[in-house]
């Protein structure tokens, strides 16, 4: 099996020059009047995880997600999917609280309730904008909480075991546990076997990476803010004191990526756009 990778990018400007696909949030793209031509496919995230984590629900109302999505399609071009405006269930997400320097102000909801609205997202956007390439996210926070989602899912007239590709939502602090692994064996085997992992790292991709259609990462950044100095090997033209916003160093990370990943003979990581 081949696995889809997209490099994240907290810069929209690289859609025109980096090449290789990317993985943008509509939080960046939304401030740009004059937005890049991609260079190459790539893929819009809502930036619900920025939503909820500062605001701790939605205030971008559906339709005018649906405008600034129809947009982004029409003048960057090349956009291949765009993910829904989902609701995390990482506890965290839902009590509040700090992780690291981030705070969350939490949304103060039940996971079945993050479910319910994630589904009714999915419906409501779909009624708006039906020619717009939506991907369904699965969320949860047990192995039956993402089963449960699956069903209701069925019940709103989905069938996630015939869409093009499902996103796994609520697995990045956890992405290389035997957890998250099993999460994505029960999916499997209900048929949802066309999995995106939103945010999956070296290790994640090593376990797992196997079962998974396609994965994106912005890891590439946090590594480099942790070096504390420049290490792309080339001059920042704006004195940056690491590589944190630097696309040579992103494409270096994404490299050793896709070389570090190849240890099972049937995981190769490959781009958007490459024959298969």
């Amino acid at each position: 099996m081949k696995a889809r990778f997209l490099l994240g990018s907290h810069q929209p400007g690289w859609l025109s020059t980096a090449g290789v696909p990317l993985f943008v949030s509509d939080t960046r793209l939304r401030r740009y009047k004059t937005l890049p031509r991609a260079a190459a496919p790539w893929a819009l995230d809502s930036g619900g995880f920025t939503q909820l984590q500062q605001c701790g629900q939605w205030t971008v109302s559906p339709r005018e997600y649906v405008a600034r999505v129809r947009r982004y399609r029409d003048e960057i071009g090349h956009m291949e999917w765009c993910a829904p405006q989902d609701w995390m269930c990482e506890p965290i997400v839902i009590s509040g609280g700090r992780a690291g320097r981030m705070f969350f102000v939490g949304t103060g909801l039940s996971v079945i309730e993050h479910q319910r609205r994630t589904v009714d997202n999915a419906v409501e956007l779909t009624m708006l904008a039906p020619e717009l390439p939506w991907r369904r996210v699965v969320q949860g926070e047990t192995g039956d909480d993402y089963e449960r989602c699956h069903d209701l899912y069925d019940r709103a007239g989905i069938d996630l075991t015939r869409e093009p590709l499902v996103g796994l939502g609520s697995v990045c602090r956890r992405q290389g546990t035997r957890e998250a692994h099993d999460i994505i064996r029960r999916l499997r085997a209900r048929g949802i076997t066309r999995l995106h992992g939103f945010g999956v790292k070296t290790l994640g991709l090593r376990r797992y990476g196997h079962l998974l259609t396609s994965a994106d990462s912005l890891a590439w950044s946090e590594d480099a803010r942790r070096k504390k100095r420049p290490v792309c090997g080339t001059v920042h033209p704006r004195g940056g004191k690491n590589c944190a916003n630097c696309l040579p160093y992103a494409l270096q990370w994404r490299t050793r990526l896709l070389t570090d990943t190849q240890p099972r003979p049937q995981l190769r990581l490959f781009d958007i756009g490459e024959a298969a």
